[in-house]
């Protein structure tokens, strides 16, 4: 099917979009045993979508570390709450993996925050912002570009949440979960329109991001 996409969408049109949202399974991980077994699950799929979240602080000069790095397939999630476990064993082998594609967005300062963690080599990553602008997107957000793809919305409630409560909040998990799993689609649609070319690009006047920053 031919699609059109811009090469800047315009947010005031997101508010109106249908919402996007996993609809898998998800799963908090709390222990390093738990995180083993997951890990090693994570690792046979071929496809991976990360993110991470960080509680929001508020006061010039501080900045909390990581608290929940979430990887999903299409159809499961899990929430690695990592102010629990720290950078487990489990978890430094599949940021070192090599074999499975692992895609994210913004992916650099995630994996920044990360080895502020725990030391670890990084492995293979694909950073979607680097992709987009093969097919002439110029956005950077998740949420744009997602609308821009899809002509959906990925909700951005949740982001200043608190991500070291003590119990994540469905609504929490269900955003983490999201975000992660939207990589997936985004990459996978990127391929796509770059393989198959059926596409149309319209290039839109730059918009005034005064009133309307980017996030991710």
């Amino acid at each position: 099917m031919h699609k059109t996409i811009y090469n800047k969408f315009d947010k005031k049109l997101i508010a109106d979009l249908p919402v996007a949202q996993f609809e898998g399974r998800i799963i908090v991980i709390l222990t390093a045993g738990e995180a083993e077994r997951a890990v090693n699950f994570l690792l046979s799929k071929p496809l991976l979508g990360l993110d991470t979240e960080t509680r929001p602080c508020f006061q010039r000069g501080r900045q909390h570390h990581v608290a929940l790095l979430q990887v999903a397939t299409d159809d499961i999630c899990f929430l690695f709450r990592l102010n629990h476990i720290g950078m487990s064993p489990a978890i430094v082998r599949l940021l070192e993996d090599t074999t499975v594609t692992k895609v994210g967005l913004s992916w650099h300062d995630d994996l920044n925050a990360l080895h502020r963690l725990g030391d670890f080599k990084t492995g293979d990553f694909i950073e979607i912002q680097n992709h987009v602008h093969d097919i002439g997107i110029e956005d950077m957000s998740l949420q744009k570009i997602y609308a821009n793809l899809f002509g959906r919305k990925i909700s951005k409630r949740q982001q200043l949440s608190n991500w070291e409560a003590d119990i994540l909040s469905d609504k929490q998990k269900l955003y983490a979960a999201t975000d992660a799993w939207a990589c997936i689609d985004i990459y996978r649609e990127i391929i796509n329109l770059k393989e198959q070319g059926n596409y149309e690009l319209i290039i839109k006047e730059e918009e005034s991001e005064a009133n309307h920053p980017e996030t991710r």
